[in-house]
């Protein structure tokens, strides 16, 4: 029978044993994501990305929004390493103030679709029934549509600007998210742990919370990272458009669509802009790969399913 100082000592370790267990799993997915060369690709892009933004009035060597017509169009140079455009502005400074646009409305986008998909996709997964057939067939009418296209028609109903763009991107992108996150909710519904807390008398919006979301979580950032790509490249489309962020901001695509005139002769107005949104875009999709491979459960148990 085990006495008073055993049950005394087996508790004291058991907060210990819960720390060292979080310590082996966080040092486990660490090593797992060094040794993806597409986590660690990725992520250095994101890196750049997020100090290009917060490090841009530090960086930028002028002004991205000052006009200097004696020096419109130079090439790349000592003055101005990656050129000038049209109005003579410096295209590095205007690429560095850029990446803070970006980086913002993929954080407000990944804010917004990221809870939304999530709530709405448990709540049909976990209820089923009536629930499920209203919260699934609003989001088959919204995915039946092109989601560039619908972008496209809800920015220009809203008007040009960011915010509108970032609420047309949003609007547009959630219920890929609800999708991802019904399915694994059907699934955990079903688990022993979720039937003895209702047996337990919890609610369901704490089963939700507590239990069903957070197992759903990691496939969302996934899903999240992932999609970050083709939010840029959305952004940018508005931006081409004019119906992003409107001049003079340094948008990556408004620069590509004012530098389109001198594709021919003045090449760096357009092109170096556009390999920003290529780079950046490809940083989010290899991150998005490689935490899919390290967050994969068979990648944790030495591919056993």
């Amino acid at each position: 029978m085990i006495g008073v100082a055993s049950l005394a000592r087996i508790a004291a370790r058991t907060p210990r044993s819960r720390a060292e267990a979080r310590r082996y799993a966080a040092a486990g997915f660490l090593a797992r994501a060094l040794a993806n060369p597409a986590t660690v690709i990725g992520t250095l892009i994101v890196l750049a990305l997020i100090l290009a933004a917060a490090l841009a009035p530090v960086l930028a060597p002028y002004d991205p929004i000052d006009q200097v017509l004696n020096d419109r169009l130079q090439a790349p140079g000592a003055e101005h390493f990656l050129g000038t455009d049209h109005l003579g502005r410096d295209i590095l400074s205007r690429i560095l103030y850029g990446a803070r646009i970006t980086l913002a409305v993929v954080l407000s986008v990944a804010v917004i679709v990221g809870p939304v998909g999530l709530a709405i996709g448990i709540a049909a997964g976990y209820f089923g029934g009536r629930v499920d057939a209203v919260l699934m067939g609003l989001t088959d009418i919204v995915m039946a549509f092109p989601r560039l296209v619908l972008a496209l028609a809800l920015a220009a109903v809203l008007g040009p600007g960011i915010g509108n763009a970032v609420v047309a991107i949003a609007v547009t992108g959630w219920p890929a998210y609800a999708r991802l996150a019904r399915a694994e909710a059907k699934l955990v519904r079903e688990r022993e742990f979720v039937q003895a807390a209702r047996l337990a008398g919890a609610s369901d919006l704490r089963i939700l919370v507590l239990h069903v979301a957070p197992l759903c979580l990691s496939s969302v950032i996934v899903r999240l990272t992932l999609d970050m790509a083709g939010v840029i490249l959305i952004f940018a489309g508005l931006g081409f458009l004019g119906l992003g962020a409107q001049a003079p901001a340094p948008e990556w695509g408004a620069m590509v669509a004012t530098g389109r005139d001198y594709i021919i002769d003045q090449w760096w107005v357009a092109t170096l802009p556009g390999a920003a949104i290529f780079v950046v875009s490809m940083g989010f999709n290899l991150l998005g790969d490689g935490l899919r491979d390290v967050l994969d459960p068979r990648a944790q148990t030495g591919g056993e399913a």
